[in-house]
């Protein structure tokens, strides 16, 4: 069962799968993002535990991105097309380290420790 669910989301298999892929990098490059600028950190802390692990060039630059997308969503514009095609939607940078903390919070939480934070949602 579990196989043939992995077999529908992944995009080497599934039709509609690179469909929506195709979609949304389309829609990632518009605005320069990656898929991992999506992440919150205010919503989950193990992200917020992932980005403050990262080295300080990788955080300034996700924040960059961040505003640049926000500054032409307010100007309901797109990046020019030369950039666009510069863009790497879904090169990932936080996938490695949320890994790390989810296993590092998981192995404290079988061991009986005190969580390192309050996993609470504003």
């Amino acid at each position: 069962m579990a196989s043939l669910l992995k077999s529908l989301v992944d995009p080497r298999k599934n039709w509609f799968a690179r469909q929506h892929m195709k979609a949304v990098s389309q829609r990632l490059r518009h605005y320069g993002l990656r898929y991992d600028d999506l992440y919150d950190p205010y919503y989950d802390l193990d992200i917020k535990e992932a980005l403050s692990r990262l080295p300080r060039e990788i955080v300034d630059a996700r924040n960059q991105r961040l505003k640049r997308a926000m500054d032409l969503s307010m100007k309901h514009e797109y990046l020019p097309e030369h950039l666009q095609a510069q863009q790497t939607p879904f090169r990932s940078y936080l996938q490695e380290m949320l890994a790390l903390v989810k296993r590092e919070r998981e192995e404290r939480e079988a061991l009986g420790a005190l969580p390192l934070y309050q996993r609470t949602i504003p």
